[in-house]
């Protein structure tokens, strides 16, 4: 599934509930289901730098994708990441790179969180996609 598809079964998943009390709970039970990341990589160089809490992201390359998974000490924050990984993990430097990521705009996310929050999100977004860059230099070479 493409990322734009994986977009789009999220926009499509938000629209069924009327307001953002039950979005915030489907965010919550999503974190719920995220891939756990190793202990071993619950360390400061994984953590995401202008995440009020704290969130863990590690990523390896696999057969040419990237696999991310990650963890954070607060629910809602937990469940932001797992929405991330679900739309860019298993997908090749290049194609993480390109995406737009819509789905944040289109299902609200950005207007609902706290600036602190939005900040988060941001610097997760920034953190996969430089990831992405950094495999894709070593793939090159």
């Amino acid at each position: 599934m493409s990322i734009e598809e994986t977009e789009q079964e999220i926009i499509e998943e938000f629209e069924i509930f009327d307001d953002w009390m039950q979005k915030y709970e489907y965010i919550i039970d999503l974190g719920k289901s995220l891939p756990i990341i190793d202990e071993k990589y619950k360390t400061g160089d994984k953590l995401i730098k202008g995440c009020q809490s704290q969130v863990w992201l590690h990523s390896e390359l696999k057969d040419g994708k990237i696999i991310y998974t990650a963890d954070s000490d607060a629910i809602i924050t937990k469940g932001i990441v797992a929405l991330m990984i679900r739309v860019l993990s298993n997908h090749t430097p290049e194609e993480i790179m390109n995406a737009k990521l819509n789905f944040i705009e289109k299902i609200g996310l950005t207007q609902h969180l706290s600036p602190t929050r939005s900040n988060g999100l941001l610097s997760m977004i920034k953190q996969m996609k430089m990831d992405a860059l950094a495999y894709s230099s070593k793939l090159e070479s």
